[in-house]
């Protein structure tokens, strides 16, 4: 909810972004997109696993080393927020739940 409402404008934006948010695998995103949403969970939920190959698999899909890093920052970041927010109960004010609605 928060990161589909930081979108520029609504319509079609936030239609992928909420199509995303509920299973990326079935969203209007281009097979580029889906790439790295693959690679965004992988280093969420096995980050160990991550190597070389995954790595060329994003370059082959046109990112470069620096698009590869601004994601890999972006990803981290998420969950570094969001387990900060779990962990101690964080709760959004009113407000949040409206925006972008």
């Amino acid at each position: 909810m928060a990161h589909g409402a930081i979108l520029p404008n609504p319509g079609q934006e936030s239609l992928i972004a909420d199509q995303v948010a509920i299973n990326y695998l079935k969203a209007d995103i281009t097979e580029r997109q889906q790439a790295m949403l693959d690679f965004a969970l992988q280093v969420s939920l096995d980050q160990g696993s991550v190597s070389p190959d995954d790595f060329a698999a994003l370059e082959q899909h046109g990112f470069t080393t620096d698009d590869i890093w601004d994601g890999i920052a972006a990803i981290t970041f998420f969950a570094l927020s969001d387990r900060m927010a779990n962990v101690t109960a964080m709760r959004p004010n009113d407000e949040f739940f409206g925006m972008a609605r």
